[in-house]
């Protein structure tokens, strides 16, 4: 009894140990490995330059990634299958192939290789060098965007910085690309030599609708950006004693992580407070930040709304990038760390450590992966992780990508159920509150099959400016397209709640691509039988006088007639006016194919042949100008000869806004905008003919978009201009009365004794003149 007493007592202190379950299941990926080949690398192998590891992850390709290291490895299938060291064709002559950045733009890798950008295009296997950097530069940034044929988002992924770390700001020569890295320009920024310190990088804040300069100076850093309001000032100052690696998380929230191998520091408001990374066990605090807990940290991942460390101690730790404060958790001591591993999650919750390994006999690397399932391992009961308070978070929303054009809105709704017991509070946030505004109100809405109460959330969306709760020196500009992200999430949401993603969409603050103009043309010149529409389509052509139309635009006539083939397709039938009468056009606001209003803001017409046999029903003095108005001359000078139809929403200065300061010398010019708080009108001169107008939405006020179109008028009832002077016309015409009157007045008076004198005056008269006459010529 004593033996079997000490058996079992042995096998219970054994059991923790035989039992224990390990962080994560581990597995080696050898692929293409069965007959031994001598297989050369080609080209220059690359080196990544810092003694670090890193990898990085193509936010919109899953499967796409690449590692940085001694070796450096791209992998197009997540790391599935062995693979040779990546390396740059020595056709590109780089020299010395150190790395010492990398960036995934779109569809492209940039790597930055001995202070040179290189573009591969991984797709067609094809290298090519940058071009536009003339100065060595060491670090490239970006962003991505995934929401894709979405040609706003498109410019996201396009946009690329490239720079030389550790310059002075006020000297350092910084490049922008706007092609995916294949061309970069010298990138200017107002006010930059004034700012004091070093360069610690440059990035595109999309989420913010700006660009953010890290400052370093005197072992602190902080964020200088580039637009209203943020430019008035800068991000708060935080500690920089090392160089930091800067980590952004995908999803265009705002999310920055700061690491070096002792500390960790978190941004959710790109760059605007950084603070320190706490650790927790359960709802205790153990160290306020990273630096106190004395470990040394090897590696660091995120995704969207996870954050994870591996540390050279063999810890992992794990923590959720909620929209309140950021703290991690320590799991289990384990064996997991080596030189060359590295973290990457490949799905909400699943988190792999891959190290590479190398065969002494082929050239390929083959990898190991230790898979680890967050969820699973937060069931533990030591780690106190808690239980989440809410089972379902829903909104047709989610990850999607939404359009607010001037003095729009949008609504959203979400659902929330909680655990029963408990009442959790939801949280919405946007990413950009100088641009975009939020109201949101929940409600009950019922039960479930179960019990439990449905909690709905209505979300009102629209720009910061007209919600009028807002400081005009805290809203950024009007005029400017931006972005922002709505998150919604469960305030002091608990760590186990891994599955309870937050939900987000991306919000443009721009234009609405749906929308279009349309001329309104219920009076057509066919309808009413003064155009014959089957004429119109075949080929139908007429002539505009040359003393009608300049083709350059400037009222001056031309030097020969000008032949117009009429587009019939595109214009339909035009509409009819009448010479005499002032006109101008009823234009339509037009989304997804539905009629919204009828367009009351400024606009702008110019003939698109040339025509000037028109004008404008008021002039500068009489619609209340206060400054000299722009007109087509002025805007085509300011375009030079980039575009003669290039007055927009971009240039256009109403003469009356109050800041607009030009002097009112001309009054007496033709006020050539119609629309807005005028009556202004066309006026015909006396020609009859098709005029075909270009017509842009001007006022900055109604829409993001350049809101352009054309249409065709028909202009009858002139009468034919006279060849003749006005004076000319009325003397032959009194001339004419004078010479009836007196074919009709003569033969009556001749037959009256008046007459009878008058007829025997003239017979003597004619008596003595002949005989005057006779004697003249010596016949006297």
């Amino acid at each position: 009894m004593l033996a079997l007493m000490l058996v079992a007592a042995t096998t219970s202190w054994l059991c923790p140990l035989v039992t224990a379950q390990p962080l994560c299941r581990t597995r080696t990926l050898r692929t293409g490995k069965v007959f031994p080949v001598k297989e050369k690398i080609q080209g220059d192998r690359l080196y990544f330059s810092s003694g670090k590891t890193h990898l990085i992850k193509h936010p919109c390709n899953k499967n796409l990634a690449l590692y940085l290291g001694r070796q450096i490895f791209l992998t197009k299938d997540n790391f599935e299958s062995s693979l040779i060291p990546f390396s740059i064709p020595s056709s590109m002559q780089v020299g010395t192939p150190e790395v010492t950045s990398a960036h995934f733009a779109g569809s492209v890798l940039l790597l930055v290789v001995n202070q040179k950008v290189y573009v591969y295009d991984y797709e067609a296997n094809f290298w090519t060098a940058s071009t536009g950097i003339e100065h060595p530069v060491s670090h490239v940034s970006g962003d991505n965007c995934c929401y894709s044929g979405n040609s706003f988002c498109m410019d996201i992924s396009n946009s690329v910085f490239a720079y030389l770390h550790g310059d002075q700001i006020s000297q350092a020569n910084i490049y922008f690309s706007d092609s995916r890295g294949y061309r970069f320009q010298k990138y200017a920024q107002e006010r930059r030599a004034e700012l004091v310190g070093t360069l610690g990088g440059i990035f595109s804040f999309h989420s913010l609708s700006q660009v953010g300069l890290l400052l370093v100076d005197q072992q602190m850093a902080m964020f200088s950006y580039s637009d209203h309001p943020l430019n008035r000032s800068f991000g708060l100052p935080f500690d920089y004693d090392r160089t930091l690696d800067i980590l952004i998380a995908p999803g265009q929230k705002g999310i920055l992580i700061f690491w070096f191998q002792k500390n960790l520091l978190v941004s959710r408001n790109s760059g605007q407070l950084v603070e320190s990374v706490q650790v927790r066990e359960g709802q205790r605090i153990l160290y306020n930040s990273i630096l106190k807990a004395n470990i040394t940290i090897h590696s660091v991942t995120a995704n969207e709304n996870e954050l994870a460390v591996l540390t050279r101690e063999n810890n992992l730790y794990y923590g959720s990038l909620g929209i309140q404060s950021s703290s991690l958790i320590k799991f289990a001591d384990q064996n997991i760390w080596s030189q060359e591993a590295v973290l990457m999650f490949t799905d909400v919750g699943m988190l792999e450590i891959l190290t590479p390994l190398p065969d002494m006999i082929f050239p390929a690397f083959d990898f190991q992966k230790c898979l680890l399932n967050i969820q699973a391992l937060l069931m533990d009961p030591q780690l106190q992780a808690g239980i989440c308070k809410v089972e379902l978070l829903q909104g047709e929303f989610e990850n999607k990508m939404y359009t607010i054009d001037m003095n729009s809105q949008l609504e959203l709704t979400a659902l929330m159920i909680p655990r029963p017991g408990t009442l959790p509070v939801p949280l919405v946030m946007v990413s950009n509150p100088h641009s975009l505004g939020l109201q949101a109100v929940i409600y009950e809405d019922g039960y479930t099959y179960n019990g439990d109460t449905k909690h709905r959330l209505n979300i009102s969306l629209k720009q910061q400016h007209h919600w009028g709760r807002a400081d005009p020196n805290f809203t950024s500009s009007i005029k400017r397209p931006t972005i922002s992200t709505i998150t919604l999430d469960i305030a002091n949401k608990e760590i186990s709640c891994v599955d309870l993603k937050p939900l987000t969409a991306l919000i443009s603050v721009g234009c609405d691509l749906e929308k279009k103009i349309v001329i309104q043309n219920e009076l057509s010149a066919c309808h009413h039988g003064v155009l014959d529409p089957v004429a119109l389509q075949d080929n139908y052509s007429y002539i505009i006088e040359r003393e009608a139309y300049d083709p350059n635009f400037q009222g001056q006539q031309a030097e020969e007639d000008l032949e117009v083939y009429y587009p019939y397709e595109k214009l339909g039938c035009p509409l009819l006016a009448y010479y005499d009468t002032p006109w101008k056009p009823v234009v339509e606001l037009w989304r997804e194919g539905k009629f919204q209003e009828v367009v009351e803001a400024e606009y702008v017409l110019l003939e698109m042949n040339g025509l000037f046999t028109y004008t404008y029903s008021l002039t500068a003095g009489t619609a209340g100008c206060s400054a000299q108005p722009q007109n087509w001359t002025t805007i085509t000078e300011m375009a030079g000869d980039t575009a003669f139809f290039s007055w927009d929403r971009e240039n256009y200065m109403s003469c009356h806004d109050p800041d607009y300061h030009e002097p009112l010398r001309w009054p007496d010019v033709p006020y050539q905008i119609l629309g807005g708080p005028t009556e202004n009108k066309v006026v015909f001169d006396q020609r009859n003919g098709i005029y075909i107008f270009f017509i842009s939405i001007v006022d900055p006020s109604y829409s993001y978009c350049h809101l352009e179109t054309t249409f065709s008028v028909y202009v009858y009832g002139a009468f034919p201009l006279s060849i003749f002077p006005p004076i000319t016309i009325v003397l032959l015409t009194v001339a004419t009365l004078l010479s009836v009157w007196l074919a009709y007045m003569i033969p009556q008076l001749l037959h009256m004794e008046q007459g009878l004198e008058v007829s025997g005056f003239w017979a003597r008269l004619y008596q003595r003149c002949r005989s005057s006459c006779a004697c003249l010529w010596g016949r006297c």
